[in-house]
């Protein structure tokens, strides 16, 4: 089966239209009250490789319905006023396309562009597992 657009495209077009965060930027950035550094991987990632201290743990198959006041699975994490939300998963991939799709309903968020994976490698606090 030939698709019309790959997975890599998607996230190459979703990258050319949100904010990214370099993962060295990040290692200052995420210690300021103001950010909310959100988890968008699997628990099982989680449980397998540990978080970064203080983050907010949102499934990326709930994220859009956490964020929006209208859903029944909305929470209040995503209303906090004045705050910054960085989200990440493992690679940067998932979390561009997240962040893309947030755009569209009106809600600012940039993602840690190389993902976890390289926070880890720069020596960023782990929690867990």
């Amino acid at each position: 089966m030939k698709l019309r657009i790959s997975a890599a495209e998607l996230v190459a077009e979703a990258r050319s239209q949100i904010p990214e965060v370099d993962t060295l930027d990040a290692l200052e950035m995420f210690k300021r009250d103001d950010v909310v550094v959100v988890d968008i991987r699997d628990v099982r990632e989680r449980n397998r490789t540990g978080w970064i201290p203080g983050s907010v743990h949102a499934p990326r198959g709930m994220l859009e319905f956490w964020v929006d006041p209208d859903s029944p699975y909305f929470r209040d994490v995503f209303a906090q006023e004045g705050k910054e939300y960085v989200l990440h998963c493992a690679s940067g991939w998932r979390s561009a396309l997240a962040v893309f799709q947030l755009q569209k309903m009106g809600f600012e968020a940039s993602h840690l562009k190389d993902g976890f994976s390289d926070w880890v490698l720069e020596g960023g606090a782990v929690e867990g597992p």
